[in-house]
């Protein structure tokens, strides 16, 4: 090949993706546009067309038309996005990279033979000058300051051995501990102190998720000296807290046939007037049963139960496995052990029973069940023989918090089976459903109700029992995080709100004929709201222009009315989603201070009803029951029983983005005093999580999606895992600013937990067995981080 042939490659090729990109932009411009949506794309897309023909060619108006184009850009990128790096860096990044091509000496010749020698270089430099700009803004992005104000936390410090006895720490599940000897000064000292395994990891069908959830989520207990903890397939270990070494492990060995498989923690009780098992643990299985074990020794407490253990499923009926399943840690609450179970949502109209109940710790006996189908109250003991409990009334999956000086226990309920479509709903489920409820503690009598989603279609269930503390003047008090984003201050006593609640209007287009939907939602508007705002076309977001367009396009044809678009039969945006703004992390809170700490994410998804009479719906049971809806990333959940297929996927752009600008995650402080936002700062980066799904990324703080809570300490830390990049992390309480984090081998989905030792250090634990939902890597690791000796 000649040199002058070669010389033609260059510019041809360039001029060729010129063209085609602006066919692309010209064509699904159009499309955006006869949506109502923008006509930038379709004037942007028949200039790049033009100069992509006159470079092909090697004319220098080839060139001067790609200027225009990028000057364009500049422009309509700076009216659109304002100075949101984030938004800016889509709109910027992929055209400037193009223009910088003309500085190849093979694509840009022409042009230099028509520019002045100074003008060229003057370009050169221009360009120069804007690549640095670009990145300039992607590093603001990442690191640049973000909203925040200073607090001011007092700090404490703590050498006494401390224990971590409930879930949350206390029984009201504050997540808050009075260990104040790791501080923002020394936090950067601490190494890994011990690494405990336990064995268990996920099977191949598992690994990928062929119909079965692989989740490690569990908290550990500390107690004396022995932490508690239990691993995803229901096995409970007994670790030296100082250590790390295995004292005992209890496997029931179960089969590996339920398709969710996860534990979040154990309870313990002491029960010195028991015959056997002076100290026990109740570790709640995949299966639905609770087993008590001897502290000491990890065997089974045979007098308990039957056999050492109860059985949720008992007169709930015989459902396939996982249909009730037992997922988080029971409450034990002045002799009373009270547990809910995690329902099938979205498989039928006919699912379990949501039924509560409250045990005897030491003998096992039911003192009481709450089925809202039957009474506001519960019923006493067991139902007579032959009789079944309410099937698919709302039920309490999260963990349960309780006041041991109010005989109080708080449940956070979900939704009566099917979430998506509420036609079949009965008055107790629309009383009942996405409700804090306060139950007596002895007698399971309703102390009262507190709704805050009617008509929940959205399946914004509450995942987590509310954190308690006192205010300042005394007030005993609640704080409840939601799924929806917002932030709820009950007095604890009473259920009314001590922030103002209002029941503001909603919208009410798109729902199926025959449902029920509320005209009025509770908005709480006494305190800040985490709320995302509706998604407008200048939100959208990708990896470039070219699938940014796309998400528009997506925008453009779906209905987007904010939180609370109804669910129908045409395409709704949900934003907030099933996920949340927060899920079962739940808040800590700093009682001491009266701060509270949540972590956020933002993370939309597409959601459609479908007619299972129609060729589509048909075609979408085939698919179903193929498991090939996953192959497309469509989750279909069957609704049988209603007219309806439920239809549900995450809102990523064709490159697997979100359609919606970072940040995915934050960490928010709140001052529960003044009610007002301290600081919120991103939460994880990019590190794990690229393009089509690859886990090999640079680490740009863009926030990831986030499975897990916080704790907070008195050292004026808070210390989180939760994301998707592997890391745990700890924060300056006052600043927001992280002071720390280290690396882990798998996915930290759990809330850590702090305790000091018996040698006087202060501990920081985590579990580190990935969550499949999330794509972390899978291990089987608990590990314990302290300063070093004689720090």
């Amino acid at each position: 090949m000649d040199v002058t042939k070669r010389a033609r490659i260059a510019p041809l090729a360039f001029g060729a993706v010129l063209a085609l990109l602006g066919a692309f932009f010209a064509g699904f411009g159009g499309w955006l546009a006869m949506l109502g949506g923008s006509l930038y794309y379709v004037l942007i897309g028949l200039l790049m067309i033009a100069s992509g023909v006159q470079v092909a060619r090697g004319r220098p108006s080839g060139f001067f038309l790609y200027l225009a184009i990028w000057l364009i850009t500049v422009v309509w990128a700076i009216w659109e996005a304002g100075s949101d790096p984030w938004k800016l860096e889509v709109r910027l990044f992929a055209p400037s990279v193009l223009l910088a091509l003309f500085l190849i000496p093979a694509i840009g010749a022409p042009a230099r033979t028509r520019v002045p020698a100074s003008a060229w270089r003057g370009f050169q430099a221009a360009t120069a000058a804007g690549a640095v700009g670009i990145v300039g803004l992607i590093l603001y992005a990442s690191f640049g300051p973000e909203r925040g104000a200073v607090s001011q936390i007092a700090q404490a410090s703590a050498q006494r051995p401390t224990d971590w006895a409930f879930y949350g720490n206390d029984a009201g599940g504050t997540r808050y501990s009075d260990a104040g000897q790791i501080t923002p000064a020394n936090v950067n000292d601490l190494e890994v102190a011990w690494i405990s395994k336990s064995g268990d990891g996920p099977d191949e069908t598992e690994i990928n998720h062929k119909g079965r959830e692989y989740h490690s989520e569990a908290t550990p207990l500390k107690i004396g000296d022995t932490l508690f903890t239990c691993t995803p397939h229901s096995m409970a270990m007994a670790i030296d807290a100082s250590t790390g070494r295995t004292r005992w492990k209890f496997d029931p060995k179960l089969p590996r046939t339920n398709p969710y498989i996860v534990c979040r923690g154990v309870a313990y009780h002491a029960a010195p007037q028991a015959s056997e098992c002076k100290t026990r643990i109740f570790l709640p299985t995949m299966d639905a049963r609770v087993f008590a074990l001897d502290a000491a020794t990890g065997r089974l407490c045979r007098s308990f139960g039957r056999d050492g253990a109860v059985d949720l499923r008992d007169q709930t009926g015989t459902w396939p496995p996982g249909w009730q399943v037992s997922t988080s840690t029971p409450l034990v609450l002045n002799d009373r052990l009270v547990i809910g179970s995690r329902v099938i949502d979205n498989m039928t109209t006919n699912a379990p029973s949501g039924v509560v109940r409250a045990f005897d710790p030491v003998t096992g006996e039911q003192a009481w069940a709450w089925d809202v189908g039957r009474s506001p109250d519960a019923l006493p003991g067991r139902l007579p023989e032959g009789q079944e409990y309410t099937r698919s009334t709302p039920n309490v999956w999260g963990p349960i918090t309780g006041d041991p000086k109010l005989g109080l226990v708080y449940l956070g309920t979900g939704n009566p089976s099917p979430d998506y479509y509420t036609g079949f709903r009965r008055p107790f489920d629309r009383r009942f459903g996405s409700s804090i409820v306060a139950l007596d503690a002895a007698t399971g009598k309703l102390r009262w109700n507190f709704q805050m989603v009617h008509d929940d279609m959205w399946d914004f269930d509450t995942p987590i029992g509310p954190s308690l503390f006192d205010l300042a003047d005394g007030t005993p008090a609640l704080i409840q995080t939601t799924k929806m984003g917002q932030v709820f201050m009950l007095n604890r006593v009473t259920g009314k709100p001590i922030a103002r609640v209002q029941e503001l209007p909603v919208d009410q287009v798109g729902a199926p004929a025959n449902t029920f939907l509320s005209k009025t939602q509770p908005f709480s508007t006494g305190m800040p709201s985490l709320i995302p705002p509706k998604l407008t076309p200048q939100d959208m977001w990708g990896a470039t222009p070219l699938d940014q367009l796309m998400c528009r396009i997506d925008l453009a044809r779906a209905r987007n009315s904010g939180i609370y678009t109804p669910i129908g039969p045409t395409r709704s945006i949900g934003n907030p989603a099933f996920d949340g703004v927060t899920d079962w992390g739940g808040a800590s809170v700093d009682t001491r201070n009266r701060v509270m700490f949540v972590n956020t994410m933002n993370m939309p998804f597409y959601f459609e009803l479908v007619d299972r009479n129609t060729a589509r719906g048909k075609e979408l049971l085939k698919r179903k029951s193929s498991g090939g809806e996953n192959a497309k990333k469509l989750d279909v959940r069957l609704q049988t029983g209603t007219p309806y297929l439920a239809t549900l996927r995450a809102w990523l752009s064709p490159a697997t983005v979100p359609c919606v600008p970072p940040p995915w995650g934050e960490l928010v402080a709140i001052d529960l005093d003044s009610r007002r936002v301290l600081w919120r700062k991103t939460l994880g980066s990019a590190r794990d999580n690229n393009l089509f799904g690859l886990q090999h990324n640079l680490p740009l703080p863009t926030g990831t999606p986030n499975l897990g809570g916080s704790i907070a300490t008195a050292g004026g830390l808070v210390f989180i895992g939760a994301t998707t990049d592997q890391y745990l992390r700890a924060f300056d309480a006052r600043t927001g600013t992280e002071v720390w984090k280290h690396r882990l081998k798998a996915g930290a989905t759990a809330t850590p937990m702090t305790y000091i030792g018996k040698d006087g250090r202060q501990y920081v634990v985590i579990t580190a067995g990935g969550h499949g939902a999330l794509g972390t890597r899978y291990g089987d690791e608990t590990i314990a981080f302290a300063l070093p000796r004689g720090d």
